[in-house]
């Protein structure tokens, strides 16, 4: 993903929602709730409305005593929103009408490569750099070789989105100009359900979302998700995708690193005022010495204030 952030950005005027989208298979952590927190911010500051869409598409793994124990953690940081709850869950419908769409316009194909097959690929001296990226094995197979491949593998495919390896361009608030090749991302899963990068955008725009702030790291996906709206006719959301909170040893946050929810923190003495400072300090808005409200954050939002780097949670106790 090539970015070029030298050029200053200013928060455009919004025309739909901006959200925050979790998935309930466990409790958020410190570093979930400071993007909420600023997906919220940048919806509030402009004016716009601020929905919530609860991820549930992975029925395995999803709760229903999660997603009450994120909802109530969002509200206790006082954060608010509008409209009901939206779940992908009560959504198949509108996900396979999208999926039938793409089908028709000749951009999806099934695959039948493992997750060991493509990992081998992209192990190859040649394609090292960069996100795990499909090879495209499937891709031009003739019908006779999907049968084959149908027949020898006993198993469903999953269908990836034909990206041609389309070259798409983007405007990050943080980053600023951006642009990626389409990677032929899984659009459907084997288990005939919705793939993330299909459901996000269909979700995305019944919600009427007009700007996606999320952790950076899914901005490798963007490209994607954006070739996906244009072939369906949506109007692509504004991104600001925001760096992420680490735990000490530098990896992406997780249960390994010790008190990382809110519960967590609550009870080792913090409070919810501490913490929330400490969210607007480590991502740029305020000051080490600045008092730290909602009030004050909406007024002073600017996304080009925001941090550029990821931050380490402090330990319990030390915020």
């Amino acid at each position: 993903m090539l970015c070029m952030s030298t050029l200053p950005h200013s928060t455009p005027d919004l025309p739909g929602a901006g959200r925050y989208a979790p998935s309930p298979s466990g409790p958020l952590h410190l570093g979930n709730l400071r993007t909420a927190l600023l997906a919220w911010l940048a919806a509030r500051s402009s004016g716009a409305p601020f929905v919530l869409r609860v991820e549930d598409l992975d029925c395995e793994r999803s709760r229903p005593e999660h997603e009450r124990s994120q909802l109530a953690d969002l509200a206790a940081l006082g954060l608010d929103w509008d409209g009901p709850v939206m779940r992908q869950s009560e959504r198949l419908r509108e996900h396979r009408d999208a999926f039938e769409q793409l089908r028709a316009a000749g951009r999806l194909y099934p695959c039948w490569c493992t997750r060991a097959d493509v990992r081998e690929a992209a192990s190859a001296p040649h394609d090292t750099a960069g996100p795990l990226r499909y090879p495209g094995a499937c891709r031009n197979l003739s019908a006779q070789e999907r049968s084959r491949r149908a027949r020898e593998s006993g198993r469903e495919p999953v269908w990836r989105l034909d990206g041609r390896s389309e070259r798409v361009r983007f405007d990050d608030l943080l980053r600023g100009p951006c642009e990626g090749v389409v990677d032929d991302v899984v659009l459907w899963r084997a288990d005939d359900a919705p793939a993330y990068n299909l459901a996000v955008v269909v979700d995305d725009d019944a919600q009427s979302v007009g700007e996606v702030v999320r952790g950076d790291d899914l901005i490798d996906s963007t490209p994607a998700q954006a070739l996906v709206a244009d072939i369906l006719g949506i109007a692509r959301p504004s991104y600001l995708h925001v760096p992420l909170v680490l735990g000490a040893d530098r990896r992406r946050l997780a249960k390994r690193d010790g008190a990382v929810t809110l519960e967590q923190r609550l009870a080792a003495g913090e409070s919810i005022p501490q913490i929330v400072a400490w969210m607007a300090r480590s991502a740029g808005l305020a000051g080490a010495g600045d008092p730290v409200t909602l009030d004050a954050l909406l007024r002073a939002f600017d996304p080009q204030r925001l941090a550029r780097e990821p931050v380490v949670l402090p330990a319990a106790g030390e915020l």
